[in-house]
């Protein structure tokens, strides 16, 4: 597996489905900042409860409609609709997520800690997603919300230290050394 983190504003997603599955993701994906978003369901709950500012298309999408989206998420679809999209999807170059059918997925979501744009993610490569929630609950406690305010003083700080031209080497000892005058990580040193 190969962990990246997509800038969701930048990207057009879609997103195809029903239920519960549907709405928890359509909220991970607003969560994450997912400003492109169009929604495929034909679900009258999640019809009514999407924001305003998100596209609304109120069926399922046909194969040619997703030429223009970068990612699709597909959820709580019977397993046929979903295979079918799926492949659809893969045959014009999309990567494609179908909630909980390993098979089927290009990438999946991780459990995510947000704190600002403090973002934690932990996955199990779908292996046992019971265990990445867990973990991520455990580190939702570990880091609160204080660490938001911690990353802006870090970004502001590494803007000025920016100006001076200096090596990314120096840049990051300069940031541990931040890190460790303000014992944020107790008992943790920088290298």
């Amino acid at each position: 597996m190969l962990p990246i983190v997509v800038d969701a504003g930048r990207l057009e997603i879609a997103l195809a489905g029903q239920g519960e599955a549907f709405a928890r993701r359509m909220d991970w994906l607003l969560a994450g900042g997912a400003s492109r978003l169009t929604l495929f369901t034909e679900d009258p709950a999640c019809l009514a409860s999407r924001p305003e500012s998100v596209a609304l298309v109120p069926r399922l999408p046909h194969p040619g409609e997703l030429g223009g989206f970068h990612l699709l998420w597909v959820a709580g679809l019977p397993l046929d609709h979903a295979n079918g999209l799926a492949r659809a999807a893969r045959s014009i170059g999309l990567l494609v997520n179908v909630e909980d059918v390993l098979r089927l997925c290009d990438f999946h979501t991780p459990a995510v800690v947000r704190r600002g744009d403090l973002v934690v993610g932990i996955s199990t490569g779908g292996r046992s997603p019971a265990l990445a929630v867990r973990l991520r609950r455990w580190l939702e406690d570990q880091l609160g919300e204080e660490w938001a305010g911690r990353l802006e003083l870090l970004a502001r700080k590494r803007t000025a230290w920016r100006r001076r031209k200096r090596p990314l080497s120096q840049l990051a000892a300069l940031a541990d050394a931040t890190i460790d005058r303000h014992d944020w990580l107790p008992g943790e040193r920088g290298a």
